[in-house]
């Protein structure tokens, strides 16, 4: 594992990946690198697979169980987003975006939502710090104009529950 950036809070790694004649295995996660990193220990894993131009997030969960997410891409590559919605923060409402390849990882903080499109088919790997509590769960339109995000694939496939996400200004902020 080798760190590729740091962008505010948020880390990006390269996982060690490693091919042969038989496929591929990928080192996901390591309680000592992930100490190093200042990661936290994770009490939930979650696993998406999403096609080629689905769009999933941009997610989050309100306290009491707010949740860091370090995100595995496992196979495949994603347009990664994440916004800063921490009200007190010098970069409330900032977009940051990356593109991520089979072998990288990427920690959101918590204070940050967080969504992907499939740039080609994509599994992923989420080890969050936090249980998922469908009642804290919140998510912000991921076609919000005042974010201007700017998805690379125009042809996007998105859940009814993405599709029906409040604004950034009308979205609960932590």
């Amino acid at each position: 594992m080798r760190v590729v950036e740091r962008v505010s809070d948020i880390v990006i790694v390269h996982l060690d990946l490693v091919h042969d004649a038989r496929g591929f295995s990928l080192d996901a996660y390591s309680v000592s690198w992930a100490s190093g990193l200042g990661l936290p220990p994770f009490k939930h894993v979650y696993v998406s697979y999403s096609r080629r131009g689905v769009v999933r997030g941009l997610h989050y969960q309100l306290p009491p169980n707010v949740q860091g997410k370090f995100v595995v891409v496992v196979q495949g590559r994603i347009f990664d987003v994440v916004v800063d919605i921490r009200r007190s923060s010098p970069s409330f409402g900032k977009v940051y975006t990356f593109e991520l390849g089979s072998g990288h990882g990427i920690w959101v903080p918590v204070g940050y939502a967080h969504g992907f499109q499939a740039l080609e088919d994509a599994l992923l790997i989420y080890l969050m710090s936090d249980e998922f509590v469908p009642g804290l769960y919140r998510c912000i339109r991921w076609d919000d104009p005042d974010l201007a995000v700017m998805w690379p694939i125009s042809e996007v496939v998105v859940s009814e529950r993405d599709a029906g996400c409040p604004r950034f200004r009308d979205a609960e902020h932590l």
